[in-house]
């Protein structure tokens, strides 16, 4: 499966292929399927995909009422939606009854690109964090996110997953060992001096920043924390005891989503040095996908420059 895919793709095609599997599986979009890439489930199954318009907040109420009835319904739509205009309905109908419906954010983050700071949305880990009870999975490559679809589809209760908009590099299935495991993160690369936790379109960025640190002397372990919310605890602890500092790096604001998570749990448990890598406190801007990530520093280099800076805190 190498090559590049965006995983909103490998999201509507996992849609395709499992559907036969999990005939309770149902697919609700707001009016974005060509965007979701929701458009060939609803073509294929279409007495179990509805489209509800642009009325995001009636949609999560619809879900909701679905997974009453025994439906295991994906809501879809770009992610500045589904988190931020259907926030009360996501966390009053869906969130504080827990019930079984998966949320779907699509073109999340600034790589949305020319879609500009109304559309790049950089707070949805925070605000689904924040649900009780709330899921929050964020899949790096096509292989990575199919299993997940598929793997939430068995999950029993509220959670949200993002899909990005750009094509990425595909890197899980040539890893040895490499298994997915909701709520479990899964390291990529072993090292000893500092520990990189990634997720989404960074993880395949952080394993290049590794091949830079190397070439340095400097010896990094790679994690892909796909699951934010529950974090992998066992896994950070780890990573602290065992390299002694962490640098977080996610296509995110640094506040509130797997850099808090990270920072959070650590303070309270075993205080190392932690550098958050992501969009600092601004809000996105127009551009191509690849400049506006240079732009905001979510880059091999940043990634490599964070590492180094952490390496130096422990010393």
């Amino acid at each position: 499966m190498a090559g590049k895919i965006a995983t909103r793709a490998a999201y509507g095609e996992a849609l395709v292929e499992l559907a036969e599997k999990y005939p309770k599986l149902v697919v609700l979009d707001a009016d974005l399927a060509s965007a979701t890439m929701t458009k060939g489930f609803a073509a294929a199954y279409p007495d179990r995909f509805f489209d509800c318009g642009i009325a995001e907040c009636n949609m999560t109420g619809i879900a909701a009422g679905m997974a009453t009835c025994g439906l295991k319904p994906f809501t879809d739509t770009f992610a500045i939606f589904a988190t931020g205009r259907a926030y009360e309905q996501v966390r009053n109908s869906i969130g504080y009854p827990h019930l079984n419906v998966t949320v779907v954010g699509s073109h999340g983050g600034v790589s949305v690109g020319e879609d500009g700071a109304t559309h790049q949305c950089i707070e949805d880990f925070a605000l689904m964090r924040q649900i009780p009870g709330m899921l929050v999975c964020c899949p790096c490559d096509g292989h990575e996110m199919k299993l997940a679809v598929e793997a939430l589809i068995n999950y029993e209760g509220p959670a949200y997953l993002r899909l990005a908009r750009p094509a990425t590099e595909i890197i899980t299935d040539e890893i040895e060992g490499y298994q997915f495991e909701l709520t479990k993160g899964a390291v990529l690369a072993d090292g000893k001096d500092v520990t990189i936790i990634a997720t989404g379109i960074m993880v395949p960025m952080a394993m290049q920043a590794r091949e830079i640190l190397t070439k340095e002397g400097i010896s990094a372990r790679v994690i892909d924390m796909h699951t934010i919310k529950p974090l992998d605890e066992a896994l950070v602890l780890q990573a602290a005891r065992e390299t002694g500092c962490i640098v977080t790096t996610e296509e995110h604001s640094v506040l509130g989503g797997l850099g808090g998570a990270v920072a959070e749990y650590l303070a309270g448990t075993l205080p190392v040095p932690v550098v958050r890598h992501g969009v600092n406190d601004e809000f996105g801007r127009s551009g191509t996908a690849a400049a506006v990530l240079e732009y905001y520093g979510l880059t091999a280099e940043n990634i490599a420059e964070s590492a180094r800076k952490a390496v130096a805190l422990k010393k």
